[in-house]
């Protein structure tokens, strides 16, 4: 059985509208965008579908990717659907303390009450990020400086925050002395005596000395919500979310690579003694469009194709995986990949924000209707 997430970018205006400019300073075009999502989590959570997700991104004047703060994207999705997993994918590390991203990871969680999956991220949008970072050390990252020592900080920056993130979610209290962070402050000591804390907590000494800090409350979920890499695209990415259990999303079309980024999981989950079910290695996925016949969908994915030309190929992102096409088409494909690398979760980029409501829910239908039988 495939589980199939839709995922949104949280784009504001149709292509036309987008290149006027600016369109993201356009509350009405926000306004519409909030609007159809609902709409369209509604339909989701109606037909069938396991989840739904979002990304972070802030800064967003010109309207091509405007999801903001992630926890209240996330509600959007939650207030607007029964059953759906609301994934948050993700948190961006560099522009978060880790204690705040677990505490709002919990409470989500709770809220949610046990519908939330969350990926943790790196940060690759330079204008935001390096506006937004909470350490001025570490920096956004890409194609451009890959393997440099921006990188490599960041890299290490991402393993301790991840860290600390799971190890909030998973103690009552806990003490982190790392690079980056410390929890608590050395020799942080409350002013002035309160009981409350040494009766009825932990983690504070008689005369107030803090040792330990934890979150409130605690994941409806156990041990936590499900955690994703997003937008996955390397084997060392795929060993790094194993030793957490993790789930990369990747959306290569290169079937070899897959099956190669699955086997380098599951080896790197033996050495921390889990073993994956087939399927939990990674999620894959792509862009998508369900047309009735595959020039219809073609048609449709002029404004898609462009979109990924104009706002996500500058960033190095090159073409994911394309599911445009026909139900049979798309039946065959996925059926093609999961011949070869065992996949029990999918995500499906529409073009929400670039197509109008109709079109959207039409494809959302074909696919729900036509094509994930074949995969229950």
């Amino acid at each position: 059985m495939i589980r199939f997430n839709p995922f949104v970018y949280c784009t504001m205006g149709r292509r036309a509208e987008l290149e006027r400019g600016m369109q993201g300073k356009n509350p009405a075009l926000f306004r519409r965008m909030l609007d159809e999502i609902a709409a369209y989590v509604r339909f989701a959570d109606d037909a069938g579908y396991a989840g739904w997700g979002h990304p972070e991104h802030h800064l967003q004047i010109e309207g091509f990717e405007a999801a903001n703060d992630p926890t209240l994207m996330g509600m959007w999705v939650g207030q607007h659907s029964k059953r759906l997993r609301v994934i948050t994918c993700g948190f961006v590390s560099t522009v978060h303390n880790p204690l705040r991203t677990a505490e709002a990871i919990a409470t989500m969680d709770n809220m949610l009450d046990g519908r939330f999956g969350v990926g943790l991220v790196r940060g690759y949008q330079t204008r935001w990020v390096d506006n937004f970072r909470v350490k001025d050390d570490v920096a956004a990252v890409g194609p451009w400086n890959k393997d440099s020592d921006a990188d490599v900080a960041n890299r290490a920056y991402f393993a301790e925050y991840v860290d600390i993130v799971v190890k909030a979610l998973t103690h009552d209290t806990f003490s982190h002395h790392g690079r980056y962070w410390q929890f608590p402050p050395p020799d942080l000591r409350n002013p002035h005596v309160h009981e409350v804390y040494t009766r009825f907590g932990q983690g504070v000494d008689a005369d107030m000395h803090i040792r330990e800090v934890g979150i409130a409350p605690r994941p409806l979920q156990s041990p936590h919500p499900p955690l994703y890499g997003g937008f996955s695209a390397s084997m060392r990415t795929a060993r790094f979310w194993a030793r957490y259990r993790g789930k990369p999303i990747v959306m290569s079309d290169n079937i070899d690579f897959l099956a190669a980024l699955w086997a380098a999981y599951r080896e790197e989950a033996a050495r921390h003694d889990y073993s994956p079910a087939p399927g939990d290695e990674a999620a894959w996925g792509g862009l998508m469009i369900c047309a009735e016949s595959d020039s219809a969908a073609e048609a449709l994915a002029a404004d898609f194709r462009w979109f990924w030309e104009t706002w996500a190929m500058p960033f190095g992102q090159p073409y994911p995986e394309l599911l445009f096409g026909s139900p049979d088409t798309l039946s065959r494909r996925i059926d093609e990949v999961a011949s070869r690398v065992p996949i029990n979760e999918m995500f499906l980029i529409i073009p929400q924000g670039l197509h109008e409501r109709d079109d959207i829910l039409r494809s959302l239908d074909l696919f729900a209707n036509r094509v994930m039988p074949n995969f229950a």
